[in-house]
């Protein structure tokens, strides 16, 4: 029934936008409300919560074995096929984030009634049910292992780039569907880049290596950024570490139901400030994590919305400083009312290897 729910979850958003219905044929989203992973599929919801899903025969086996409770329709014109069930002048909601304007243009030709809506599946999809999160703790814990198994190997000479391929085949080894996004391997002066790809650089003793990577396990996606030493770490690099790894300890603390983005931003942003290292922390505190690598909610400043019981995010800021190099922690966990549920486990205490 975990579906089901989810449909009626977003069956019941429906009447605040006004709309007698939802076509959803972004494929995250439908197969967050019917089980189909496919590439072409679309699944309309009605506000009474009834559900049809077309896709084309490549899938229809599938969609008749996984969707329970769901009318399936064959059809390659996924969207018309279902809009053609509905008025032509209904109200029906339409994923404006996703639908391409071209293809909205010829959709509403034949049906005036369609509304584009933002984030309406995405929003639903925040709060994570109790199986959703088991596939992400054992995401988490699939990163975490292959963190332990591929730390040992850095040594000087070896490079980022084969750094990146060792853990993106230790996390698969595992169990993992595959890795969740292209690893990052950042280390000595590259480590100012947030998003550095990784290179052909040897590492060399006395680099801060960062590392932000993540396996993807039954379509569940974690995120874990640690910076590890290679050698005795230099004065200036142990007071980069220990500043990062307390800002990412208080806006781990801030974490909690009711709390805004902006607030568990801010709790970790100023202790940064604090140091005089502000302009050198440009992005945003974290992000929500599960089919997608980057959903709802987004913590930053100035962000309003509000963490909810059972929201699964990151919380990872940095310092970065130019030709020097930088830290970056981060951790994935869930919001809970007696505080939040740690996710990825490895230490925070800076490695030196």
């Amino acid at each position: 029934m975990t579906h089901a729910s989810r449909r009626a979850r977003l069956a019941a958003a429906l009447p605040g936008h006004d709309t007698a219905a939802v076509l959803v044929t972004w494929p995250v989203n439908v197969r967050y409300l019917t089980g189909l992973a496919s590439s072409n599929a679309a699944v309309l919801v009605t506000a009474t919560g009834e559900a049809a899903l077309a896709t084309d025969s490549r899938y229809l086996e599938t969609a008749e074995a996984v969707c329970e409770g769901v009318e399936v329709i064959e059809g390659r014109d996924v969207a018309g096929v279902l809009l053609d069930r509905v008025p032509d002048t209904a109200r029906v909601a339409v994923e404006a984030g996703h639908m391409p304007v071209g293809q909205f243009g010829r959709l509403a030709a034949a049906h005036p009634g369609l509304t584009p809506v933002e984030g309406l599946v995405e929003a639903v999809r925040a709060v994570k049910d109790e199986g959703e999160i088991a596939a992400l703790r054992r995401a988490c814990a699939i990163t975490d292992e292959a963190f332990s198994l591929v730390v040992e190997r850095i040594v000087p000479g070896v490079t980022e780039r084969r750094v990146a391929r060792w853990l993106e085949a230790a996390m698969v080894e595992l169990g993992a569907d595959k890795p969740a996004f292209d690893s990052i391997v950042a280390s000595g002066p590259n480590g100012s880049i947030p998003h550095h790809s990784p290179s052909d650089r040897p590492i060399e003793r006395g680099d801060l290596v960062t590392m932000d990577f993540g396996a993807r396990y039954d379509g569940y996606h974690a995120d874990m950024t640690r910076t590890v030493a290679v050698g005795p770490p230099a004065s200036w690099q142990r007071d980069l570490y220990d500043l990062v790894r307390r800002a990412q300890r208080a806006g781990r603390h801030a974490v909690r139901p009711g709390a805004t983005a902006g607030q568990v931003d801010a709790a970790a942003r100023e202790v940064i400030a604090e140091a005089g290292q502000a302009e050198r922390f440009g992005h945003g505190l974290g992000h929500g994590v599960g089919l997608e690598i980057h959903e709802l909610p987004f913590l930053g400043p100035g962000r309003t919305g509000r963490l909810e019981d059972r929201v699964p995010i990151t919380v990872e800021p940095g310092v970065y400083l130019p030709g020097r190099g930088g830290v970056r922690i981060e951790d994935t966990l869930i919001t809970r009312g007696d505080g939040p549920e740690l996710l990825t486990l490895t230490t925070k205490e800076l490695l030196v290897l």
